[in-house]
């Protein structure tokens, strides 16, 4: 039986404040894999942009926003999609949203 973060059992909307970058990094890699599992988001590296490594077309891009969205409670205007091209810059997006 996979145990699941404590964050995951309340609601990680509500945690998101107390969560570290590598934490949050492990959401993304999670819901990339549930939107296109055919990827391999571990292999990010922090600069490389998230939908042509991971060759990720623009119907799942979308799904992978909705679903940051539902997860951790943020709205993710379409103008700032260029804000969250790469692993890192969606991180720091992130974390400037739930201040």
């Amino acid at each position: 039986m996979h145990k699941l973060p404590c964050w995951e059992l309340h609601g990680t909307a509500s945690k998101i404040n107390n969560m570290t970058k590598d934490e949050i990094k492990q959401i993304i890699f999670r819901l990339l894999k549930k939107t296109a599992p055919d990827t391999e988001p571990e292999k990010l590296q922090p600069g490389d942009d998230i939908r042509h490594t991971l060759e990720i077309d623009s119907f799942d891009s979308l799904q992978f926003v909705v679903a940051l969205d539902e997860e951790l409670g943020i709205e993710i205007p379409e103008q700032d999609y260029g804000k969250i091209a790469t692993l890192e810059s969606l991180i720091n997006y992130i974390i400037e949203k739930k201040k």
